[in-house]
């Protein structure tokens, strides 16, 4: 089949389109990387870009070197795991139970499942609500808040009324209750909007660093994203302190070998890196979930 010149030109054009899209998508997280890895008195006059000029470990050797490093990260990764676990297990149950038309009072239940997401009650009754139900300084914060989100639910529902309606005639015909439907047919064909859940849970629980700074004060149940908050912070101090001795002449941070660029760089990266390993396993699960829980129903 032979190609029109108006077709070439159309992907000649698509073609630069994309790799001009993923240069913008790319670069940011090309050039924190970068400057992680270069010498903070180097960056400091900029002009890093693709790669450092100076290369050094000391920006991650400060960021790993924070007190309580290693237990932030069991924290986080605990959180992630029991947290999307129970999430995907609350949420997928509840969307089966209401993608039930004869279910009694169903839109009773959606109606007041409905209501928290346009109306919040505030920071303070939370706060006061989590220390009568003895959440503070308590793992559980973490994990039973964010066990189940209307959102994801509809999306889940929305993908389960998709499904032809036979399949759970003939399984009941066989016997099979509800329990035995949902694990051994409604699961196993939603997998791919339940990896979009999944993602979406996994995610939301490894960048949250508010839960820590409201309701947790007990350092060894901070989360990684909250460590990485206070390093930040700590980094800012330095500047400060190198400002300021700049200002007097004196020596207060001679020895000091990191600037908050460079640390913040590589506290992006190492926040990051385990979302961008993870995401594209589950890259074609996350695109087809959407579509089809979005457009179906």
């Amino acid at each position: 089949m032979k190609i029109s010149i108006s077709e070439k030109i159309f992907k000649i054009f698509n073609i630069i389109f994309m790799l001009m899209l993923c240069v913008v998508t790319l670069y940011p997280y090309v050039n924190q990387f970068a400057i992680s890895l270069n010498d903070a008195n180097d960056t400091i006059f900029g002009g890093v870009t693709l790669y450092p000029r100076k290369f050094t470990w000391q920006n991650y050797s400060t960021v790993f070197s924070n007190a309580g490093f290693s237990r932030s990260i069991l924290i986080s990764f605990l959180r992630v795991v029991s947290g999307t676990v129970l999430g995907i297990i609350v949420i997928t149950g509840a969307a089966y139970a209401i993608s039930k038309k004869d279910l009694p009072g169903r839109n009773l239940f959606i109606n007041f499942l409905i209501i928290p997401t346009f109306i919040s009650g505030g920071l303070i009754p939370i706060y006061i609500l989590y220390r009568y139900l003895h959440l503070m300084n308590n793992f559980l914060v973490y994990i039973l808040p964010m066990a189940f989100v209307f959102f994801y639910m509809i999306i889940i529902r929305t993908y389960l009324q998709s499904l032809p309606p036979s399949m759970e005639e003939s399984a009941v015909i066989d016997g099979a209750n509800e329990v035995q439907i949902l694990f051994k047919i409604i699961i196993p064909l939603s997998m791919p909007v339940m990896a979009t859940v999944i993602l979406w849970l996994a995610v939301a629980h490894w960048n949250d660093w508010l839960t820590s700074l409201y309701f947790i004060t007990k350092s060894n149940l901070y989360s990684l994203q909250y460590v990485m908050y206070k390093v930040i912070k700590e980094a800012e101090l330095i500047n400060q302190l190198a400002t300021q001795s700049a200002m007097t002449g004196s020596n207060a941070t001679a020895g000091v070998k990191v600037s908050p660029e460079s640390v913040k760089a590589a506290t992006i990266i190492v926040a990051t890196f385990p979302i961008v390993m993870l995401y594209p396993f589950l890259q074609k699960y996350f695109i087809k979930g959407v579509m089809i829980g979005a457009v179906k129903g």
